[in-house]
């Protein structure tokens, strides 16, 4: 049976819970169920199906809920090794008067093609390196590991917006612009056809006016650099796509050699904030993948007697601020919102103490169970959200080795150590509680009312397994909680769809598309309210569909 539960979290629980987030991992847990299901491949469903509605879908819902990640992980008899390799499969739940269709399509791009024309793996993956051709001879294949990798275009990732076109995204500089009623590819984009980067994140940030922000990497003689990319709001001709876009400024890497890996940044008012975390890429192992034969993951290394970095650039000038806010090591893939107050800066995200965690999802351990899984389980250290909180206004008169939040209502510290150094520690942004549900992840908040300003509520999955197991509602006052859980289904990341007209933050639904990897075919888009957080209704779809990564919901109203 689904259960809705309400925490609430007082000043005592509050305490134990900020010590006890440091710890790295927590009670050991027995008998998880297997999930393999979750990473089985599955057929595209190109044209659309009607969908089975329980409950209730508000007739006020006119759009499509667009929903990416991978869902082929099997190319002929070879078998990606990650669960970041898998290909590209979009999905669309299109909702419309109380009924719901769903279709699918994978993505139709380069490594794609070649995957399935030569029935092989084809295009190294992030986890999953290219084997040579063995159709070439002994001399072809020994030349071809001194070959410098081909970035992938499988954009497996999320879906975005540029300028009003809807473009599917990864880590590399490729992406592809989607047509969101049939989601046909329509073109590939090389963000280095217009800017100096090697790639871009999935999770772009946009002001009111249709201004985006992104980041990415460019290497050069010099070392590894850090480059905040801005994309106009506007096109200048039919097919422009990121025709104008151009570089704030350029970060340099602290080890030019070994920057850090950002799997998305922070945005408020004026600021981009990026968060400089000891995940490091070794650049020359890399560039050597082919031919000491490991992938790009093996390049990844955690260092935790590093600090983590914040580095903040005004938007409108591209000024990096001579301020380096530091904090102890921590990983952060999502950011929650940031916003500015009474000259500080608020950054809100979901992190932990350790950086290890992408190793984690190798697929053999997703397929895993009984011991074995527990085992992987119990060796994750747990995510939960947190806050910083940055003083804007510090110069040469401010004092040294005070805490320069004290006139707040956080318990968040800075402290000026140095020059132009000011030593961070956070809040945690929940009670004691959440333990049980392992922590949260996939943060969402009411992005078009309230990013960049000061809000109240955000989303997410709570982490019990090795992916979502629960929905989360997070009210920041009082830090109370509601959970949405049913034994045996697994929620993915909860996208929140304000009401018309709606006047309070929380006014809307929260969608999310629910796996059940031990059950066929019986996968179903949950509608909730997002102010009780009980459920509304579902859409049962007659397909099987792997547990995907991040979407977004495109009114059509």
């Amino acid at each position: 049976m689904t259960s809705i539960k309400i925490q609430k979290n007082g000043a005592t629980a509050l305490k134990k819970s900020k010590s006890r987030t440091n710890i790295n991992h927590f009670t050991d847990v027995h008998g998880l169920p297997c999930i393999e299901g979750i990473v089985s491949s599955v057929e595209e469903t190109p044209e659309p199906i009607i969908t089975k509605i329980t409950g209730k879908v508000p007739e006020w819902i006119n759009g499509s809920f667009l929903r990416n990640g991978p869902g082929k992980f099997e190319i002929g008899n070879q078998t990606f090794n990650h669960w970041f390799d898998g290909m590209a499969l979009l999905h669309q739940f299109k909702i419309s008067n109380g009924q719901v269709t769903y279709k699918s399509r994978f993505l139709e791009s380069d490594s794609y093609q070649a995957n399935k024309e030569l029935n092989r793996i084809a295009v190294s993956e992030f986890g999953t390196l290219m084997m040579p051709d063995p159709c070439k001879n002994f001399f072809q294949r020994f030349l071809s590991r001194f070959e410098l990798p081909k970035p992938t275009d499988n954009a497996n990732v999320s879906f975005v917006t540029y300028k009003g076109d809807y473009f599917v995204s990864t880590e590399t500089n490729m992406m592809h612009r989607v047509d969101p009623e049939t989601l046909e590819t329509t073109k590939k984009v090389d963000w280095s056809k217009y800017i100096a980067v090697n790639g871009a994140t999935a999770h772009p940030h946009t002001d009111p006016d249709g201004t985006a922000y992104n980041m990415g990497n460019s290497y050069t003689t010099k070392g590894a650099y850090y480059n905040i990319i801005c994309v106009p709001p506007t096109k200048e001709k039919a097919d422009d796509t990121l025709e104008g876009a151009k570089v704030l400024c350029s970060i340099p890497s602290v080890d030019k050699s070994k920057p850090s890996y950002y799997h998305s940044f922070g945005m408020s008012e004026n600021y981009v904030v990026f968060i400089e975390q000891p995940i490091k890429m070794d650049l020359l192992k890399i560039a050597a993948g082919k031919l000491i034969t490991k992938s790009i993951s093996d390049s990844f290394s955690w260092d935790p007697k590093l600090n983590t970095i914040f580095h903040l650039i005004h938007k409108q000038t591209g000024k990096v601020s001579s301020i380096k806010y530091l904090a102890k090591a921590l990983s952060t893939f999502h950011q929650i919102n940031a916003y500015e107050e009474d000259g500080f800066l608020i950054l809100d995200m979901c992190a932990s103490d350790d950086g290890q965690a992408i190793s984690n999802y190798n697929i053999q351990n997703l397929r895993k169970s009984g011991e074995a899984l527990d085992e992987v389980y119990n060796t994750l250290c747990r995510v939960f959200p947190r806050r910083f909180v940055l003083p804007l206004n510090v110069d040469n008169t401010t004092p040294l080795n005070q805490n320069l939040n004290n006139q707040l209502s956080t318990t968040a510290t800075a402290t000026r150590t140095d020059k132009n150094k000011v030593f961070c520690t956070h809040e945690d942004l929940h009670g004691e509680d959440l333990h049980q549900y392992g922590g949260l992840e996939f943060p969402q908040i009411n992005y078009t009312k309230y990013n960049t300003k000061p809000y109240r509520y955000f989303y997410g999955c709570g982490f019990r397994h090795l992916v979502g197991d629960t929905l989360i509602k997070m009210d920041i006052k009082g830090k109370q909680m509601k959970v949405w859980e049913q034994p045996g289904l697994y929620p993915s990341e909860p996208v929140f769809v304000p009401s018309p007209n709606a006047t309070e933050e929380d006014d809307g639904v929260v969608l999310s598309v629910v796996i059940t990897p031990n059950k066929d075919k019986s996968t179903f888009l949950l509608v909730l309210d997002a102010q009780t957080f009980e459920e509304l209704g579902r859409a049962a779809v007659p397909v099987n569909i792997p547990y995907g990564f991040h979407g977004t919901f495109n009114n059509c109203a």
